[in-house]
């Protein structure tokens, strides 16, 4: 019986739970804001408390190669260096593995890397990646592992998973302390098999929590949700799981549907970037002509600072001129979005009206195209 996950709630196969760290307690469903490089890009983490965030992410390669593990570690971790109190998971790298293929050779033993900054070749082992991730100060630490992409055949997505699950036996035999948490990282594809012999032998070996990973690279919706609908079934319901990489609204509220607990993604920062803008339909375009002279807010009833102090005429004109500040002012709006869409959807879990709360949203809220949702991924991808 887990001591630091508690289920309070749970309709069908939607919980709302508690995650208890070193660093405090995390209220779930959460989303968790990406900051890669101890950012998450344009806001401070004055701003992230300001709009809820319990926990960011963030990601070890990078950190590693920028500004450095040592650098961090001298000025007392990764908590201090970015002046966030609360909890921090690290990503391990094993992502890049896959997003970065093109300057990368993957070991037995590990991964190898070229530096996409200088060509410097560097070797990401099980038990480097746990020391990396320990001497930041970690809350939540990720193992290496091995991602296949959604088109490769089953040998290859076995052979992938095998050194996944070896090198997670290495990972737990690495770790040395007791206040980071180590999560198993479920691989195998889209087939079930092989997610179900990752999942129970990640199971025997006792993680903190589980991952789904390999999911969200290219692959349909509905391929992702039956995975995730498969893969759930297997796992602890006394463990936190986690969705990595997934952040549109609507695949959170079908993949809290389907049991998962917490979620990241560069998704919500990155649109805000480009214009894009959650909104309770779906999203807007910030730069269409329709807005320039629009005094309204983004959204009416949105309680964040950008809606209650700026209208949308304003992020038009700052979003035309390049202005930093339409950035910021997005970012804020569409991470607002999201953690407000998690509280209301654990509110509803607990009310035991989660299903009429992900009917009603599914009528108004319309996504994008899947085509141009596939394009967006491998425009990333090949950005990462």
């Amino acid at each position: 019986m887990s001591t630091h996950f508690k289920v309070q709630s749970i309709e069908d196969k939607a919980r709302a739970a508690s995650l208890s760290t070193s660093r405090g307690c995390i209220q779930t469903p959460v989303f968790m804001p990406v900051a890669t490089l101890a950012s998450v890009k344009s806001l401070d983490p004055f701003d992230l408390s300001a709009i809820g965030t319990s926990i960011i992410l963030s990601n070890t390669y990078h950190l590693y190669l920028r500004p450095g593990i040592d650098v961090i570690y001298e000025y007392g971790g990764l908590h201090k260096f970015m002046s966030w109190d609360k909890p921090i998971l690290t990503d391990s790298g094993g992502f890049q593995g896959f997003s970065l293929e093109r300057f990368r050779q993957i070991m037995n033993d590990g991964i190898q890397f070229k530096s996409h900054i200088d060509g410097s070749i560097h070797f990401f082992s099980p038990e480097n990646v746990i020391n990396h991730q320990e001497r930041l100060g970690s809350t939540i630490m990720m193992p290496i592992d091995v991602c296949a992409a959604p088109t490769d055949n089953e040998q290859d997505v076995l052979e992938a998973l095998e050194l996944t699950t070896k090198w997670a036996s290495r990972s737990l035999k690495a770790k040395t302390t007791k206040e980071n948490m180590l999560f198993g990282i479920v691989q195998g594809g889209l087939f079930e098999s092989l997610r179900k012999r990752s999942a129970n032998q990640l199971i025997e070996m006792g993680f903190d929590g589980y991952s789904i990973g390999g999911l969200s690279v290219g692959e349909s919706k509905s391929d992702m949700y039956n995975i995730v609908n498969f893969t759930t079934e297997i796992l602890p319901n006394d463990l936190p799981r986690y969705l990595m990489g997934v952040g549109s609204p609507e695949d959170l509220v079908e993949c809290v549907a389907r049991g998962i607990d917490m979620f990241d993604c560069v998704l919500p920062t990155r649109v805000a970037r480009n214009g894009a803008l959650f909104v309770g339909s779906g999203r807007i375009n910030i730069t269409n002509a329709k807005y320039r002279k629009s005094e309204s807010p983004i959204e009416q009833n949105c309680k964040c600072h950008t809606c209650t102090n700026f209208s949308t005429g304003y992020l038009n004109h700052l979003f035309k001129t390049k202005e930093l500040l339409g950035y910021r002012l997005a970012t804020i709006h569409n991470l607002h979005f999201l953690l407000k869409l998690m509280e209301n959807i654990r509110i509803a879990i607990i009310d035991n009206d989660f299903k009429k709360f992900r009917e009603d949203f599914m009528k108004r809220f319309t996504p994008p195209d899947e085509s141009i949702r596939r394009k967006q991924k491998e425009l990333w991808l090949n950005s990462h």
